[in-house]
């Protein structure tokens, strides 16, 4: 009697979307939190479905598989670039080159520190060299790059300064300070936990850039 009555027990489904839009945005969303939360060690079809409550054929379907999912994810890094470093002046009349440099310095630091994903990307560049980790980075860069050349103009940097190398410069410890913050709260002593802590850094990012581009 009781195995009558348990196979009268239909199984609750998964919640499933089946708006083919709605369930296209839920696989990105899944495997982009999912590939921040986990890294490429959690990142996979199944993982990434049950995230999505969905069927994973519907990931080949509607992205052609994990390859797709990652090309997507390098997509979305570089409409991250506009959306959170926008191409106005935001009423900051951007007058030298040294104007510009400040802005996009501050703006790129504010949004390392509000996004986990990109910095994990940022510190798996210096520590795995995949195809998979590549392809984002190399779309995170490229779209800064042409955010620059699309904000900069006319503007031109002080004769003499290797602006290519101080901005590479710059932006590296940007980078390393946004990623010390995560992992320790501190880089070399310098404190980097609460809103004091960055002001203190944006003023001196400020200074620096100011010392060298006038």
């Amino acid at each position: 009697m009781l195995a009558v009555q348990e196979a009268l027990v239909e199984p609750v489904p998964e919640r499933r979307v089946k708006n083919r839009v709605q369930t296209e945005a839920a696989i990105f969303q899944a495997a982009r939190s999912l590939l921040a939360e986990e890294g490429f060690q959690g990142f996979g079809i199944n993982a990434v479905a049950r995230r999505a409550g969905c069927d994973k054929q519907l990931i080949y379907r509607y992205y052609g598989g994990l390859d797709g999912l990652l090309d997507a994810i390098g997509a979305d890094l570089g409409d991250w670039v506009k959306e959170r470093i926008p191409e106005d002046s935001g009423g900051m009349f951007l007058l030298t080159y040294g104007d510009l440099m400040e802005r996009l310095a501050l703006l790129y630091m504010e949004a390392l520190r509000h996004d986990p994903l990109v910095c994990k990307i940022i510190a798996w560049e210096v520590s795995k060299d995949t195809p998979q980790v590549r392809r984002l980075a190399e779309a995170r860069s490229r779209s800064l790059a042409k955010w620059l050349d699309r904000m900069r103009g006319s503007l031109t940097a002080p004769k003499g300064v290797d602006a290519p190398t101080v901005n590479g410069i710059l932006f590296a410890a940007i980078q390393h300070l946004v990623i010390s913050a995560v992992a320790t709260g501190e880089f070399a002593g310098l404190p980097l936990r609460s809103e004091k802590d960055w002001l203190k850094i944006e003023t001196s990012v400020r200074r620096l850039v100011r010392g060298i581009y006038g």
